[in-house]
């Protein structure tokens, strides 16, 4: 049984430049470290759940062997209702406004024509007569192009591209944000440590990346991050470590309100798009839960028929387990960003209210860790 909590939000503003590493290693002579932006969701779960813990004084070793539980956060076996529903890069305004920015999801195509930026979508079609493929669904994402230009990236959606898109607008070049207007980064080198003497090891120099946001008094905006919890009261004040290297942020009250699609509306036309918001880890690989052989979609009294799904890569999640004080096991993930069409949609707003908080999880869910770090998050779209 799907239950409801409230969501609480707060604006994560970095104070020192961070180390977001992903999942390749490095530390050997010469080797490069890059970073991810955003980083997973994970990092954001790791760093307001041990805030959390100080605040209430839990001994960290106890509880990271499971020896003390803490009413909200359960135990690292077994968690409880906390839950990270989205991390997401933002910026904060002068007079106190949070924006959300969102990397472009799977259907959208930027292009560079005449030196500025246009944005195409793709649209679920059939083949022409005579081509084959091997995807097994109906439809594939198709892009028309009258002319074609030259891919771009490095750009970002703002809040009001993000509306357009939930509502099955495509965006323009005014909802474009680049990302150097957000952050730059700083190449630094570091030095490996030889542990037997503790000291610094000859021969052992590597590089890695670090981010630097963009502050109010060089672009006219704070940049850093929007955590949203649901299950639990999350500090509005006061610092967190966060990332590699456990570099310094300030929380800050977020005057947020979140760009949510017209459910009404989706129910009634009877179709909608599946957008993910986090990395999904799916059992069937690119294929979310619910979904059976013959493209049938039921989960948590959501019902339709997947019909197209724009799908990049797979990507590998792993990352550190601070209570374990041991690597997390590596899981290859779908994109953050990936979409799916589903047609012949029966549901109500409610319940597709209840699958958006919820996630794309089982009930029982299949992973409660993962859940709760917030990974398959996603939001609805017009289709």
């Amino acid at each position: 049984m799907i239950t409801l909590s409230p969501v609480s939000s707060c604006f994560i503003e970095p104070l020192d430049v961070l180390y977001l590493r992903g999942n390749k290693l490095f530390g050997d002579p010469g080797s490069h470290g890059e970073s991810m932006i955003p980083p997973w969701p994970s990092v954001a779960a790791g760093a307001i759940r041990s805030r959390m813990l100080a605040d209430d004084g839990i001994d960290l070793t106890a509880f990271g062997q499971g020896r003390v539980e803490h009413p909200v956060l359960g135990t690292p076996n077994q968690p409880g209702r906390f839950a990270i529903t989205a991390f997401q890069l933002a910026r904060r305004h002068a007079d106190g406004r949070v924006e959300l920015l969102m990397a472009p999801p799977a259907d959208l195509v930027i292009a560079k024509v005449d030196t500025k930026p246009t944005v195409r979508r793709l649209h679920p079609s059939p083949l022409a007569a005579g081509v084959c493929a091997s995807g097994r669904l109906p439809l594939f994402p198709v892009l028309a192009e009258e002319e074609r230009g030259k891919s771009a990236g490095g750009y970002w959606l703002s809040e009001s591209g993000w509306r357009k898109y939930l509502d099955g607008q495509t965006p323009n070049a005014e909802d474009l944000v680049e990302s150097g207007q957000l952050w730059r980064i700083d190449h630094r080198v570091g030095v490996g440590l030889d542990h037997e003497q503790r000291s610094a090891a000859d021969g052992r120099l590597f590089s890695m990346q670090a981010v630097v946001m963009k502050k109010r008094e060089h672009g006219g905006f704070d940049v850093g991050f929007v955590a949203s919890v649901a299950g639990a009261a999350i500090p509005q004040g006061g610092l967190l470590r966060l990332g590699g290297d456990g570099r310094g942020a300030a929380l800050h009250a977020a005057n947020l309100t979140p760009v949510q699609p017209d459910l009404a509306a989706l129910a009634q036309t009877g179709r909608c798009r599946i957008v993910l918001t986090s990395p999904g880890i799916f059992d069937q690989g690119w294929c979310p839960p619910g979904v059976a052989l013959d493209h049938q979609f039921s989960l948590c009294g959501v019902q339709g028929r997947l019909v197209c799904a724009a799908v990049p890569r797979f990507e590998t999640v792993s990352g550190w387990d601070l209570a374990r004080r041991e690597p997390k096991p590596a899981m290859r993930a779908v994109p953050a960003g990936s979409v799916y069409w589903l047609d012949d949609l029966k549901a109500t707003p409610e319940t597709l209210g209840k699958l958006a908080a919820h996630g794309l999880w089982g009930d029982p869910c299949e992973d409660a860790s993962r859940r709760a770090e917030g990974f398959n998050r996603f939001t609805f779209a017009a289709y």
